[in-house]
């Protein structure tokens, strides 16, 4: 027998918010207990949950004198879930009210219900008025408000906006198996309307999401979804043939794919910690009919994983917060804490330390992360180039702004995910 789809939703945010776990895991254990046609709104349910925590924590309050709910996670998922329901969802008041009623007592919650029934049809109604403090209004715990605020006085506002926003759907033509405008035509004979990326060469940005089976080609690899920003990092790295090449964290492998669509008769190392993510690269390298030498070993340890021959081309897309990618994964915003930029750039540095050791004279490293915070980016490059003296600056991509040493690129700048580049140089010896 199938879980309701809002009992579902309830275990996942309770996963996310009690137990640390991410979203894709939380929700990874709930899918298959769902009714198929159902899935949807359980995406839909813990979703905009998740953006729009904390606003709707603060209406719901408005709403009860008790504050012995907040106590109780499954209790607080359940009227958050109903909260952002009543104001983002389509579902007729009397349904969602019945079934989340439903779901207290399935979750053994039965004396909340009249409490759940009272909450909820108020919030049919009417919508309590926008909280008055800026975090709460954004849906953004205190210490990343004041990180974003200390970052980009000017533009923080725009980046919380942006990290709350609906994000597109891209993908990433390989244009050697179809020409951009070609793969337009072929969407739109499937009744899938697209329009060009304003960025990458290679980009198609879906006026609505679709699943992948819809997309012509997308199974022999013509295809790939990858956002715009991310589409940079290939063409930035620029291998050229015969070029030894290493993907240094490179699950789950579409930047791996995209090395290879630029640079066919480079040999390519994809390299991850995880021997489980990994098997996305594998996946992803099967599916576009590609080969490179994955290895699952910790990129900080050449000494595991390296054959003694330098890489002329090292894309070092490093593990940071994804303060960049909120919009993406909205779980992002309560599973950091505020001290973990500053605890991320030692390991961060230390990984651009290692990987130099293996570029070769004449070399080109991409410093990349999918971060808006500056001390995962630009204080981290920076500090590497005061005290590298073979290292110097390279090109980089014509878009973001500059910081320095790299460009950044914020949450919803021309509809692109946030992404900062740094493209180091190592001098012929």
């Amino acid at each position: 027998m199938s879980t309701p789809p809002r009992v579902a939703a309830v275990h996942v945010l309770e996963r996310v918010l009690e137990r640390g776990e991410t979203l894709d895991e939380a929700l990874e254990g709930q899918f298959t207990r769902v009714a198929e046609r159902d899935r949807p709104l359980l995406q839909a349910l813990v979703y905009g949950a998740l953006r729009w925590l904390t606003r709707l924590e603060a209406q719901v309050a408005t709403l009860t004198p008790r504050d012995d709910w907040r106590r109780d996670p499954l209790l607080r998922a359940l009227l958050v879930l109903g909260a952002w329901e009543a104001q983002g969802l389509a579902t007729p008041a009397h349904a969602a009210v019945s079934e989340s009623v439903d779901a207290a007592r399935r979750l053994r919650r039965a004396r909340a219900a009249g409490m759940v029934n009272a909450v909820l049809r108020k919030l049919h109604k009417a919508t309590p008025p926008l909280p008055t403090d800026e975090a709460t209004r954004y849906a953004l715990p205190g210490w990343l408000a004041e990180h974003l605020r200390g970052a980009w006085p000017e533009d923080w506002p725009a980046v919380a906006e942006a990290g709350n926003a609906h994000p597109p759907m891209t993908l990433r033509v390989d244009r050697a198996r179809i020409p951009r405008p070609a793969c337009l035509e072929a969407l739109a004979e499937r009744g899938v309307a697209a329009q060009p990326g304003a960025v990458a060469p290679t980009a198609v940005i879906l006026d609505d999401p679709v699943p992948v089976a819809r997309l012509p080609g997308f199974a022999e690899g013509w295809l790939s979804v990858q956002d715009e920003a991310a589409q940079l990092a290939a063409p930035l790295l620029d291998p050229q043939p015969g070029d030894r090449v290493l993907d240094a964290c490179a699950a789950p492998g579409g930047k791996t794919v995209h090395l290879l669509e630029h640079a066919p008769a480079a040999t390519v190392t994809a390299l991850d910690r995880s021997a489980r993510r990994l098997r996305q690269v594998r996946d992803n390298l099967a599916r576009a009919g590609h080969e490179a030498h994955c290895v699952a070993a910790d990129a900080a340890n050449p000494d595991a994983w390296w054959d003694g021959e330098p890489f002329q081309r090292i894309l070092l897309d490093a593990p940071c917060t994804g303060s960049g990618v909120i919009r993406r994964h909205p779980d992002i915003k309560w599973l950091r804490r505020a001290d973990d930029p500053a605890r991320m750039a030692p390991a961060q540095r230390q990984l651009l330390d290692t990987l130099w050791r293996v570029l070769a004279p004449g070399g080109r490293l991409v410093y990349a992360t999918c971060s808006i915070f500056p001390e995962e980016n630009e204080a981290v490059v920076a500090g590497f180039l005061a005290e590298q003296p073979d290292a110097s600056r390279g090109p980089l991509p014509a878009v973001g702004r500059r910081t320095g040493a790299g460009c950044q690129i914020l949450p919803g700048e021309q509809g692109m995910d946030g992404f900062f580049y740094a493209c180091l140089e190592r001098s012929v010896e």
